[in-house]
C-alpha cells in the first residue's frame, strides 16, 4: 500500500506558528496550492494580514489564536478546525523559539521555555490530530526541526537540543504511523532569513530568504520522502561532519562561527556573593 500524502482536495492544512517567519510563507504557498489552511499563533500575534493577503488564491487562511505549549487549548483547537473547516488532513508543526544559551551564563528557565515551546508545543498537537486521522486511515504530519540536530553548535544547547528530540520524535513514530496510514516527516531546514534568525549571534552560512524556504519545504511535502533538508550545500555537509570524530566536528564548527577566540563574558562572582563594587562603608 502507497503511504498516504496530503493532497488539497482531501481536507484542511493545519500550520503552527504560522502568523511570521516560514511558518506565514508556507501558509501562503498552501493556500496557493488550493488548500484550506487552519493557522495557529499567539492570540496577541494574530494572522488578519495574512488572511488578507491570500483572499484571492485558490485556497484561503482561517485564524486559530493558541499558545501551543496549552496541552488542552491545542487539543480545543484541532477539534474547532475540524468542527468549522473539516477534517485536518496536513498537520505542520512550526512554531518554534530560539534562546541562546552560552555554557557560561546558563539559566534553567531557558532550557524548560526552549522544550515547552520547540518540543512540547509539538507534542500537544500531534496526539490530539493523530487521534482524528487514525480513526479515518489516513493523514501527514510534519515536525519542523533544524540542521543544528546532527550536531552541538555554540549557544545552541536548548535549541539544539529540542531539535534533535524532534528528529527522534519522528524517526520513533514513524515505525507506527506508517502501519496506521501517516505519512510523518521532518524537515530540518538551514539557516533562514526570519525573526527568529534574527536573534543568533552567529555566522550563519547559507542563509536563505524565507520565500526561498518554504518553497522548498512545500515541494517536500509535495513529493519529499522522510527527512526533508535544504540547502543541501549547507545541510549535507554538516550531516557528514556530525559523522566524524567529535573532536574534528568541534574543531570544525569551532573555527567556522570563530568561537576559539570568543572572549567570555560572565560574572565571576559566585551564586548569592554580593557584588563588592555595591558595598558602602561608613
Amino acid at each position: 500500500m502507497t503511504l498516504y500524502r496530503a493532497n488539497p482536495k482531501d481536507g484542511v492544512a493545519w500550520i503552527t506558528g504560522g502568523s511570521s517567519g516560514l511558518g506565514r510563507a508556507l501558509a501562503k504557498d498552501l493556500a496557493n496550492q488550493g488548500y484550506a489552511v487552519a493557522v495557529t499563533s499567539l492570540p496577541e500575534d494574530p494572522a488578519d494580514t495574512l488572511i488578507v493577503e491570500t483572499a484571492q488564491m485558490p485556497g484561503h487562511v482561517k485564524s486559530f489564536p493558541c499558545d501551543v505549549t496549552d496541552e488542552a487549548g491545542m487539543a480545543r483547537t484541532a477539534a474547532a478546525i475540524e468542527e468549522q473547516m473539516g477534517p485536518i488532513v496536513l498537520a505542520v508543526f512550526n512554531a518554534g523559539n530560539y534562546i541562546a544559551t552560552p555554557g557560561e551564563n546558563l539559566v534553567v528557565r531557558d532550557f524548560h521555555r526552549s522544550f515547552a515551546v520547540n518540543y512540547f508545543g509539538i507534542v500537544n498537537g500531534v496526539v490530539p490530530v493523530v487521534d482524528h486521522m487514525r480513526v479515518r486511515g489516513r493523514g501527514h504530519v510534519v515536525l519542523v526541526g533544524s540542521v543544528t540536530a546532527y550536531s552541538g553548535w555554540p549557544t545552541t544547547a536548548a535549541y539544539g537540543g529540542t531539535k534533535a528530540a524532534i528528529n527522534i520524535l519522528a524517526e520513533s513514530l514513524k515505525y507506527d504511523f506508517d502501519k496506521l496510514n501517516i505519512r510523518v516527516q521532518v524537515i530540518n531546514p538551514g539557516f533562514v532569513d526570519t525573526p527568529l534568525t534574527e536573534k543568533n549571534k552567529l555566522p550563519m552560512p547559507g542563509l536563505m530568504p524565507v520565500h526561498r524556504a518554504s518553497r522548498r519545504m512545500a515541494r517536500g511535502i509535495r513529493k519529499g520522502g522522510f527527512e526533508v533538508t535544504f540547502p543541501y550545500h549547507i545541510s549535507w555537509p554538516l550531516k557528514l561532519l556530525g559523522l566524524l570524530p567529535r573532536p574534528i566536528c568541534r574543531f570544525v564548527i569551532g573555527h567556522t562561527t570563530k568561537w576559539w577566540g570568543r572572549p567570555l563574558h560572565f560574572d565571576r562572582r559566585l551564586p548569592g556573593e554580593k557584588d563588592p563594587s555595591r558595598d558602602k562603608t561608613t
